[in-house]
């Protein structure tokens, strides 16, 4: 699982990284066309946010504090493959591609067909391992718990409501979107939803270590790429508004969480000071 999970960190890595840097060259070097820089530079964002996630889970020495990632990633990974099947005519596949560009589709099929196969056999592996969730040691305030379901139940029912009828409630968001980035982007929020919602099970700052991390650097690159094409964002509308609170309530809870973490490790670990 560990291996599994720095894989996937150094994947969402590249996509990202073709997304997010060069945003208005995803006929080339992504496998399917964006057309609007700004939903091309959210989903970079939360491939890249997606790093942290992943890469801090697989450095857990317990398996309660990895496993925040897991559920989420499994999610991501099933529901791509399905909007990729789905819209597999609009990705870049037959002779009128460039071969670099076919190579990049192809790769990126074959990456949501393993994934989510490799999930089930390493979680499977896992369950049979030995030992016990460590004690729970860093609860989380009751505002918290309230947040993260308000969170929970926003990301699930957009996201599911952006997949299921994309060309009816695109028109919602605050900038524009096709039916197919559509459906990507309520992907990446069912599988934040779910995030959420495991988060609430979890109960425990010390245990959501990578997915508070991963809430920071989320909000942070959506803020770089509103300011990258502000022009394409609706800031008036009640979609813009709504999506840049929901971003600060996004950092409270990451902020908060990953700062309870800290100070419980520094009352366990407390710095020992020096000899005279």
């Amino acid at each position: 699982m560990r291996g599994l999970l720095v894989t996937a960190s150094v994947l969402v890595l590249l996509a990202g990284t073709a997304l997010f840097v060069f945003t208005g060259k995803t006929g080339s070097f992504f496998p399917w066309t964006i057309a609007s820089p700004l939903a091309a530079a959210f989903l970079g964002g939360c491939y890249w946010a997606a790093i942290p996630i992943e890469a801090l889970a697989g450095r857990q020495r317990a398996w309660a504090n990895a496993r925040i990632a897991v559920p989420a990633v499994f999610v991501f990974t099933v529901l791509t493959l399905t909007v990729t099947l789905i819209n597999l005519g609009q990705f870049h596949l037959g002779a009128r591609f460039p071969a670099g560009t076919r190579i990049i589709t192809a790769g990126w099929i074959a990456i949501y067909v393993l994934v989510p196969v490799l999930m089930l056999i390493a979680l499977a592996v896992q369950a049979r391992a030995p030992g016990a969730d460590p004690p729970r040691a860093a609860g989380l305030p009751a505002w918290m718990y309230t947040l993260l379901a308000l969170q929970a139940i926003v990301l699930l029912g957009l996201g599911i409501a952006l997949f299921a009828a994309p060309a009816a409630v695109a028109p919602a968001w605050p900038w524009k979107l096709t039916p197919l980035a559509a459906q990507a982007t309520g992907a990446w929020l069912i599988s934040l939803g779910v995030a959420a919602g495991h988060a609430l099970a979890e109960r425990d700052a010390r245990r959501l270590r990578p997915a508070a991390v991963g809430y920071i650097v989320l909000v942070a690159l959506q803020c770089a790429a509103i300011a990258r094409y502000p022009h394409l964002f609706a800031w008036q509308s009640a979609a813009g508004i709504g999506y840049l609170a929901f971003l600060a309530v996004m950092l409270l809870t990451g902020a908060a969480g990953l700062t309870r973490d800290l100070s419980r490790a520094a009352r366990r670990y407390p710095s020992t000071p020096p000899a005279p």
